[in-house]
């Protein structure tokens, strides 16, 4: 398939700048994956579309604050670092700027000296390892010192860092969130299990791979990143005794997604597993366990569209996505949500 059949026309006004107050309070688009029928409704209706039979399959990673702006050294011209892999012994794969300047050997200075670091390796793809030095606990300084990666269609400063993580984030590792438990919040979860659906949690760490445009012209020449997940035993478990009871296993989020997929066996049976994935989605790939999405609009031309565009299909996605585009439906990250079920 060619890339540019996952193409829709976006209005750059409808790309989301900023949260809305009321998390659950943004519109939840309803597309039926075989009819292509949709409904227009609001996030904090989505009990309504559940049974005590189903289980919901969150993601818990917690984004890192893992944006540095500091100084080279020496000199003190201007630099920017973003964490996207720890790779061990204090040493990260990041993105910098610019990346003319900061070659094998520059010194780094963050917070007036509180972190420095140093660019040990120059990775072929334009990515440098830099092994930080520092007192106490990264994340802790981390905390003090970054600010959170935002994705590049997002110009607007965030004035509450809590609204670019989930209410049920716990793991950090992530350098984006799982956008769509975003809309989720503390009142919504405990709604969904006072009507009896399972809720169960797995743990991927999202890489910036996710906003990695597919430059080329057929889909399946296209490299997948690799991100780390986690199935624990206890989600496992619910996934299995959900599926004999012929429940739904409803995935929030397209990481939840490609965590229980990578590592479902062909009958849909769910074991305790951890590792790093790339598994790559998109139409004509089948289904092992996932039966229903929660899911954001996503970037046209991007992986994350296939995706979707697999399980609901390609016409029946971009048809929705016209009609909420003509509905003026918020898009991205801190946008609107389907559930495609």
């Amino acid at each position: 398939m060619k890339t540019s059949d996952f193409y829709y026309d976006l209005p750059q006004e409808l790309i989301a700048q900023t949260p809305i107050e009321r998390r659950d309070g943004s519109r939840l688009m309803t597309l039926d994956k075989v009819t292509g029928a949709w409904e227009h409704h609001h996030f904090y209706e989505l009990p309504d579309f559940l049974t005590e039979k189903d289980c919901l399959i969150l993601n818990d990673s917690r984004v890192l604050p893992a944006r540095l702006r500091g100084q080279r050294l020496p000199g003190g011209g201007a630099c920017e670092v973003l964490l996207l892999i720890d790779r061990g012994e204090r040493v990260w794969e990041c993105l910098v700027r610019p990346g003319r300047k900061m070659r094998k050997g520059t010194k780094l200075s963050f917070g007036e000296g509180e972190l420095t670091a140093e660019v040990v390796e120059e990775l072929e793809e334009g990515n440098r390892l830099i092994r930080f030095d520092y007192e106490g606990i990264f994340l802790e300084v981390l905390e003090r010192l970054g600010k959170m990666p935002l994705p590049p269609y997002i110009k607007e400063e965030l004035q509450d860092q809590e609204r670019y993580q989930t209410v049920y984030s716990r793991v950090l590792g992530s350098a984006a969130a799982p956008t769509a438990g975003l809309h989720f919040t503390k009142e919504l979860l405990e709604a969904i299990r006072d009507k009896g659906v399972g809720i169960g949690y797995v743990t991927l760490h999202v890489g910036l791979g996710t906003f990695r445009p597919v430059k080329e012209a057929s889909i399946e020449e296209h490299p997948m990143h690799s991100e780390y997940c986690i199935i624990p035993q206890e989600t496992a478990d619910l996934i299995n005794r959900t599926k004999a009871a012929g429940g739904r296993c409803i995935c929030v989020g397209t990481t939840s997604c490609r965590t229980l997929e990578s590592w479902a066996a062909e009958d849909g049976h769910m074991e305790a597993k951890a590792g790093w994935t790339d598994i790559y989605i998109y139409p004509g790939y089948r289904f092992k366990v996932m039966d229903a999405l929660v899911t954001n609009f996503h970037l046209p031309e991007s992986t994350l569209i296939m995706l979707v565009s697999a399980l609901a299909g390609r016409e029946h996605v971009l048809a929705a996505y016209e009609e909420a585009v003509r509905e003026r439906y918020r898009f991205f990250s801190f946008g609107d949500a389907m559930f495609i079920s």
